[in-house]
Formats: structure tokens, C-alpha cells, sequence
């Protein structure tokens, strides 16, 4: 989605967000658990790891070709693997319909196709470079709505979602369950955020919150949660953009005890919006979870986000999108593109040409900039992608404003 430039006109937009429990995002971490598992012990580990989960099934399928006894003792113990990380998400108690103890796990994991590794393995002998893993188109954005230079509301939509697991897990409010959603609309008037316009939170719960007479959550417990996770997020977030004509909207359906994956299935890949920037800007349509970096889907969209957000930190534009595009067993990218929406201080091809001389962009190079070959991605797999601090989110450093100011002489 584009905005316009106009300073008057009013837009209403919305982002969203889900927690570790939910059943989606359990699969994501399974499959980055799993790949977190092996690349420890093969840094050159070639993974596609996809998950299901649904109620006492947990389903591990996709490619994986590892090189060493330690890597292959990991893909052995991946049940395990999965069980742990089911049950440091908070799945513990039968009684919910989903359990690290008792559900089944399956395997179907083989080997990545020779046909597929002959393009993507670099080779001396051949003086060939590592090419990409797949075709495919990969975005990156940035802007400056918010510190951490996301938009406003997949930033907030994140925060709450990560306010609800921090309360589940420390007790905070005790009959919170791991399943979880949140969404936030924000009122902008022109390309500027004005406030939050509504909040929807639907999340898990035990039975002693529901009302007797009603079998729905109690009125008591929808005041808890705006008073425990919203009211405190748009407070520290974004506190001039907090007003009185909030529109709340609390578990809508009533109650929300059946959750997690005895309520939904998930599958690894399916909340590729929520990964991202919530909905602002492009998607490529590869999801992340599962895959070793050298799939661009992944690595790719990790650097096209490094770019964006070092040309909004160095004031080069207000709003910046990078487009790239890779064809599978090919090094070099296809295309570059570079978006601003109107507000670059520089002409944008000119600003593309910066940009493919400053950053490295094959497959290999990406890797070793960004250094991906790490046991990182489990923590990825929840509360975004982007946006994030930390040592291992590489990708969010931006080291690159000072050259890309001198390089565009401003």
C-alpha cells in the first residue's frame, strides 16, 4: 500500500499481530527450532523444514541435507526438539487438547533435491559462486513513524501481542492461556499517524474468567486486559496518540477457552503479513520459517530491510521500499528497486545505483555480511521479524547511514 502525499486527507489503517501460542507461530518456531537444531552443528546445513500442528498431531515435513555426525545426530532427535519448544511455549496441561507429552510426531523429512543443490552449492572446481536458492521477488521496508523505523501499527500490534505472553508467563494475569491476537487501527491524516483509532484483543483464557450467567468472558476481565497489556503498550509506545474515543473490541466472539491447535491448525509460512510490516508496503509471497539463509525468500528479504531502514535512518527518505529479485542457481541479483513514496531527498534511480554499490547482495555475500550461518532463528519466529534489538537481528543495525550519505552528497 502506497500513502498518498497529501497533508489533509484522513485514512484509517490496520495491522496485526499474534502471540507464541498461536497455533500458526507454534509451527514457525518448530520449524526454526529445528533448523536452529542443525545449523548449529553444520553451519552449511541445507534446510526446508515445515510443521502442521492440530490437536495432539504435530506433522515435520521438507527438505534437509546435513554434512556431519553432529548435524545428523540433531535431525535425529528432532521430536524432541519440537516437544521442547511446544512445551517452553506453554503447552503443558492434556486438558487443553495439546500437549508437549502426549501429542504424536511425525517425520517426513528427506534430502534436498540434487537438482535443486547443484544450482545453490558454490564450487571451486567449477568457479562457480553460491546462487540462489529459488527464484522469487523479496521486499524490505522502512519508515519513520516509530523508533525502531516500522509502522505504527504492526509495531503496536507486536507489542501487545508480546505484552499478552510476558503477562501469561509470569503470572501476571494468571488465566491468560499461550493463544493469542491482537489488531490495531491507527487514523492518519495525511502520511502521519494521529491516533489510535481501535484495538482488538482476542486471547486464550481459563474458565475462571467466564460469567456463569452468560458462559462468555467476564466484563471484569475485559477491563483487566485493557487496563494490563493495551492501555500500558499505547502509553509507552505512543502516548500522544492515546484518547478517550478508543474503540475496544475484546474477545468479540464472547470466549476464547478451546484455542491453540486443538481450536486451529498451523502451518509454518501462514502469517508471512505478520512476519513483515502488517500489511504496509509489498510482499514477495516467501515465508521464512523453516529455511537456512541460503533461500533469498529469507536472506534476501533480511537485507532488502537492512537497506530500507539505513536509507530512512540517514534521512534520505521518509518512507523507503527495496524490491530485489533472484533467479534459483544465478548469484548475481535479477533487479533492484528502490521506492520512497515521493519523499527521497535524492532521485530514487540514483539511489538504486548507491545502493547495489554499498550493499552486497548475492546469495553469499548477504550470508557473511548478515552473519546467518548462526543458530538465531528460533527467536525470530515470533513478535516479527523486523523491528526487533538484539545481536543476532543483524539486519536491523544501521552501520551503512554514513556511507550512503556521502555516496549521495548530502
Amino acid at each position: 500500500m502506497m500513502f498518498s502525499n497529501s497533508t489533509t486527507r484522513t485514512r484509517l489503517f490496520t495491522s496485526e499481530s499474534v502471540t507464541k501460542g498461536h497455533p500458526d507461530k507454534i509451527a514457525d518456531q518448530i520449524s526454526d527450532g529445528i533448523l536452529d537444531s542443525l545449523i548449529k552443528h553444520d553451519p552449511r546445513a541445507r534446510v526446508a523444514c515445515e510443521t502442521l500442528v492440530t490437536t495432539g498431531l504435530v506433522v515435520l515435513a521438507g527438505e534437509v541435507t546435513v554434512h556431519n555426525p553432529a548435524a545428523e545426530r540433531a535431525l535425529l532427535m528432532v521430536e524432541d526438539t519440537a516437544r521442547e519448544i511446544i512445551r517452553s511455549i506453554g503447552y503443558d496441561d492434556p486438558a487443553i487438547g495439546f500437549d508437549y507429552r502426549s501429542c504424536a510426531v511425525i517425520k517426513l523429512l528427506h534430502r534436498q533435491s540434487p537438482d535443486i543443490s547443484q544450482g545453490v552449492t558454490a564450487s571451486r572446481k567449477k568457479k562457480k559462486e553460491q546462487g540462489a536458492g529459488d527464484q522469487g521477488l523479496m521486499f524490505g521496508f522502512a519508515c519513520d513513524e516509530t523508533r525502531q523505523l516500522m509502522p505504527l501499527p504492526i509495531h503496536l500490534a507486536h507489542r501487545l501481542t508480546i505484552r499478552l505472553s510476558e503477562a501469561s508467563e509470569s503470572g501476571q494475569v494468571r488465566w491468560l492461556r499461550p493463544d493469542g491476537k491482537s489488531q490495531v487501527t491507527v487514523e492518519y491524516v495525511g502520511s502521519e499517524p494521529h491516533r489510535v483509532h481501535t484495538v482488538v484483543l482476542a486471547t486464550q483464557h481459563d474458565e475462571s474468567v467466564v460469567n456463569p450467567r452468560t458462559g462468555n468472558m467476564s466484563d471484569r476481565a475485559r477491563r483487566t486486559l485493557i487496563a494490563k497489556i493495551i492501555k500500558p503498550v499505547i502509553l509507552e509506545e505512543c502516548p500522544k496518540l492515546w484518547n478517550d474515543r478508543i474503540k475496544f473490541h475484546i474477545n468479540p466472539t464472547g470466549r476464547f477457552v478451546v484455542g491453540g491447535p486443538h481450536g486451529d491448525t498451523g502451518l509454518t509460512g501462514r502469517k508471512i503479513i505478520v512476519d513483515t510490516y502488517g500489511g504496509r508496503g509489498a510482499h514477495g509471497g516467501g515465508s521464512f520459517s523453516g529455511k537456512d539463509p541460503s533461500k533469498v525468500d529469507r536472506s534476501a528479504s533480511y537485507m532488502a530491510r537492512h537497506i530500507a531502514k539505513n536509507v530512512v535512518a540517514a534521512k534520505l527518505a521518509q518512507v523507503c521500499e527495496v524490491q530485489v529479485s533472484y533467479a534459483i542457481g544465478l548469484a548475481e541479483p535479477v533487479s533492484v528497486l528502490v521506492n520512497c513514496e515521493g519523499t527521497a531527498v535524492v532521485d530514487e534511480r540514483r539511489l538504486a545505483r548507491v545502493v547495489r554499490e554499498i550493499f552486497p547482495l548475492k546469495p553469499a555475500e548477504i550470508i557473511r555480511y548478515l552473519d546467518l550461518l548462526r543458530p538465531i532463528y528460533r527467536e525470530t519466529a515470533h513478535d516479527g521479524h523486523f523491528g526487533r534489538v538484539g545481536a543476532n537481528f543483524t539486519w536491523e543495525r544501521t552501520d551503512k547511514v554514513r556511507a550512503l550519505r556521502k555516496a549521495c552528497r548530502v
